[in-house]
This record gives structure tokens, sequence and C-alpha cells, in this order.
């Protein structure tokens, strides 16, 4: 998990399973509390939908924000916004309140996920995203599996106040921890300063529509399962709400285990990760759903939920890495925003269709239909997300513009690939432009630069990222010790990541002991430990 041993991204992460716990504690109790007050289907089903709107409405102003604003500060303000939402349900459990809270939730839910998504690659290295979608993915599946169970017992005790008073804390908490990340200055856009519009480039580029179109595919499926599922646990095996709540509850043991497993690997490319969970997840949805003319038995259904949780986890960090790897930093925003409305659109279409179509025709043949949805996404992700070059947007490597494209023929041929291999050079040393990133992802990504010119270490790191300053590489150095200066395998200092220099000094100090040795055989020196006293 090397991702978690940067103080920033740390920060991030607690902020979201602390809030995630509380979330999950209310998003149990409201839709039960909805149900009470209504005694329908119809009315809980409109608390679901209530919820999926904002997300698609929001998403222009979202994106804008996203782009424009300090995105920590944006963070901070959402927070607090979000526990100060939560006060009109201590004065009552009334339907028109709880229909405005989740409302109000939700729209302020779409503003803070497109700016943290847009804010995660500032805070890791770019072969860690994987990694870091990973554990903020395990944050919501932890804070499921504690906040669901607290939820609902603190409900059943009669204690709605005391689920708000929580999840209003952890919300302020959450904010503390976001406001105390530090980040380099061209993380946060500068005031007046117009953003990358997306629109007709970041939206162009074939990850993004196809990462895009497979999540409003998914979301169908996804859509289609939250309505259908209580039916399938009463009409097919013939269980109970406690049965009900045991397999919802235990995919978050699979996520968990997913998010783990995740969070260790390095170099994962997004987007045959995104395919080859969707395939996985599809394949095991139509045998739990078609199984029960075999068996109805709880365990065999407890163990294929479990499973389900590791591809679940896998789907979402790939593809939101693989918009990540896509996008430029002014664009993330806006593109995180589409994603958010692309899923609760796709999502709503399976919501109506479920409950259109699921007295017709039964819950099999429409749960069916989510796998089928799976199976087209994984295709469609393999072929659009996972095929050579096709990570990184076209023109754009890294954020490095590729060079005018010359003529056709031999001579323009030859010319188109040697300005190519110029640009994935640049791309490949982080010259580029609209770059962002800290120093230490800077390091990081350069293993190690010559530093015997203090000055000139300081430059090549402020060269391949814009906005940094001299004043940002020595905080690195003399404040937050996450980077030192050092001999490695040369007579030369290098400047490199504290955390790096634990497995460089060993791998490169025979090197330079040999090499010594030799320089001094051949100057006629005595070797070490010969020399007599005062040579």
């Amino acid at each position: 998990m090397i991702a978690l041993r940067g103080r920033d991204f740390r920060r991030l992460w607690l902020a979201g399973l602390i809030s995630d716990t509380g979330d999950w504690m209310l998003l149990v109790a409201l839709p039960v509390l909805v149900y009470q007050l209504t005694g329908s289907a119809l009315g809980t089903s409109m608390a679901f939908l209530i919820e999926l709107i904002p997300a698609v409405v929001i998403s222009p102003l979202a994106g804008r924000l996203a782009d424009r604003c300090d995105r920590r500060l944006l963070l901070v303000a959402v927070s607090l916004g979000q526990a100060a939402g939560l006060l009109p349900l201590l004065a009552g459990a009334r339907l028109p309140v709880l229909y405005g809270v989740i409302a109000y939730q939700a729209a302020l839910a779409g503003l803070f996920d497109p700016a943290k998504n847009a804010l995660l690659p500032a805070l890791v290295a770019e072969d860690q995203l994987v990694a870091a979608n990973s554990l903020i993915g395990l944050n919501q599946n932890l804070g499921r599996l504690v906040g669901a169970a607290a939820g609902g017992a603190v409900l059943a005790a009669g204690g709605l106040p005391v689920i708000v008073i929580a999840d209003a804390a952890t919300f302020l908490l959450s904010a503390t921890l976001i406001r105390g990340v530090h980040l380099p200055r061209n993380a946060a856009p500068a005031r007046g300063t117009p953003a990358r519009r997306p629109g007709g480039r970041a939206f162009a580029r074939r990850p993004v529509w196809v990462a895009l179109v497979v999540t409003a595919i998914l979301a169908v499926g996804q859509g289609l399962f939250t309505v259908l599922f209580v039916v399938f646990v009463a009409r097919n095996l013939h269980g109970d709400a406690a049965e009900n709540g045991l397999l919802r509850a235990v995919q978050a043991i699979g996520a968990i285990i997913g998010g783990l497993a995740l969070a260790r690997a390095t170099r994962v490319r997004p987007g045959p990760l995104t395919g080859l969970a969707c395939l996985v997840f599809a394949a095991g949805a139509a045998v739990t759903w078609n199984l029960p003319h075999l068996t109805t038995a709880e365990p065999v259904y407890v163990a294929l939920f479990i499973g389900f949780g590791v591809p679940s986890v896998a789907m979402d960090s790939g593809l939101i890495s693989s918009l990540q790897h896509a996008t430029a930093d002014g664009e993330r925003g806006g593109v995180f925003a589409a994603f958010g409305a692309a899923f609760a659109l796709g999502q709503a279409a399976g919501i109506v269709a479920a409950g259109i179509l699921g007295d017709r025709l039964g819950a099999v043949p429409l749960l069916n239909v989510q796998a089928l949805c799976y199976l087209v996404g994984g295709v469609a992700a393999l072929a659009g997300l996972a095929g050579g070059g096709q990570e990184a947007p076209p023109g754009l490597v890294n954020g490095v513009e590729s060079p005018p494209m010359r003529p056709a023929g031999p001579e323009g041929a030859r010319e188109r690939a040697e300005l190519a291999v110029t640009a994935r050079r640049c791309a490949a040393q982080r010259l580029g432009r609209d770059l962002a990133g800290s120093p230490e992802e800077v390091a990081g990504h350069l293993l190690a630069i010559q530093a015997q010119d203090p000055r000139g270490a300081r430059l090549a790191i402020r060269a391949r990222s814009a906005g940094l300053s001299a004043a940002d590489v020595d905080a690195a150095l003399t404040g937050r010790r996450s980077m030192i200066v050092t001999w490695l395998n040369r007579g030369t200092l290098y400047l490199v990541r504290s955390e790096d220099y634990w497995w460089l000094h060993p791998l490169t100090t025979p090197q330079l002991r040999t090499g010594n040795a030799r320089r001094l055989a051949q100057e006629g020196a005595p070797l070490p430990g010969r020399a007599r006293p005062g040579v």
C-alpha cells in the first residue's frame, strides 16, 4: 500500500473512511423511514430516484467548480454543507423533510465526487492511481460494513437523532482532515484563470467516451439489481428480510478483499482491469440468478455474494483510473461530473425498467439482463480501453501535446514518427505543459535527479510540474523530509524520494565501493583500511 505512505493522500483516505461510515448509517435509515411513512414500494423507489436526479442536474456546475476552484477548499466547504444539511431531520422525520434531505445530500455528493477524483492524481504517483482508487473504494465498503450495521441497530432503538448527530460529526471531522492536505501550488487553479474546456477535446478521446458509455451500461444493470434483488430473495430464494440484509452486507467483504489486493498492486493497466472485472462479474451474476433451479441453500449465496465484491471494486477503480489517465488536470472536473451523470442516468433507467417490467416478466429474466449489461460493458472496455496506446489520450501524453501532423508520404511518415518519439520522450521525462504534481511525485517518476548543484536540482523538479516554486521543493526536503540528497552508484549527489532511498542504497552501494577501490588502485593509493595513520 505505497499510496498510503503519502501524508496528504492518507488524510484524504481517512476522511473518506470516516464520512462513508456515517453516510451508511443514514443510508440505511432513510429508505426505511420513507417506507414506514408511505407504506408502499413506489414511495420507497421515489427516494432512490430523488437521490439520482441531482447528480444529473448539477453535473455542469460540478465540473466547472472542480476545474476552476481550489479543490481542497471545495471539498471542505461541501463537507461542512453536508453536516448542516442533516439538521432538519432533528425536527422530525416527515416525508417532505426526508425527500428534501435526500435530494440535498445527493446534490452535494455530486459536487464532492468530481472534485475528489480530479484532485487524486495530484496526491499520488501516476502508477499508483489504480491502487489509490481501490483504497477509496475500500473506504466505501468498510463504511458500508460498519455503518450499515450500526445504522440499523440505532434506528431499531428509535435513535434517528443519534444517527443524524453521528453523521454530522463525521462530516466535520472529514472537513478538518481535508483542510490539512498540502498541495503543490499548481493543484489549485488560479482565480480568474479559465479552466481548460473538456467539451470539444476530452470527450472526443476514445478512452473518455468509451469509459462513460461503459459506466452508463453498467449503471443500467445496477438499477435493475437495486429494485429486483429484494424480489429475487423473497420469491426465488424464499428468504426473509434477515437473509436480504445478510446477502447485501457480505458483498462488502469481497470488496474489502479485492480493494486490499489492488492496493498492493503496482502498474496495473486500468483498461484491461475494467474489462476483465466486468466479464467475471457477468459470469457470476448469470450463475447466481439461475441457480435457484438447483439449490436455494443460504451458504451458497453468501459465498457468491462475497465473490461479487471483488470484481465490483476492480470495475470502479479501473473506470476512474482510466479517466484520470486519459485527461489533463484542467479537464478532470468536467469529465468526472459527466461520469457521475452517466451513472445516475443509467441507474435511473434500470430502476424505471425494473419497476415497469418486474411484475410482468419476473425478477430472473430482468436480472439476466443485468448480467448481459456487464458482459456488454466488459467487451466494450476491453475493446476501447485496453488497446495499444489507448490509455493516454490521442494528442496528449501525460499532458504533452503532440506536434502537428505532417503531410502524407514517406518523408512525412518519417517526420511524424520522429516527432511522435520526441513527444513520448518528453512525456517520459515529464517535460510537458499543464502537468500537475508534487515534488515527491516528480521525483518518484524520474527515480533520481542529479543534485550536485542544489539550484539545478530544484529547477529539474520545477520544470516538470507547472506552478512549483523552489520553496515547494525545499518544503519536501526540509519540512516534510519526503526527499533527500544522497550518493548512489557514482560519486555524484542525487535527489531521491526518502521511501526509495532504502532500496536504492543497498542496490547501488556495492558498485560504488568496487568503483572506488578500482580508482584507488589505478592511482597507486592504499586501499581503504590499509592506509597509514595520518595519510
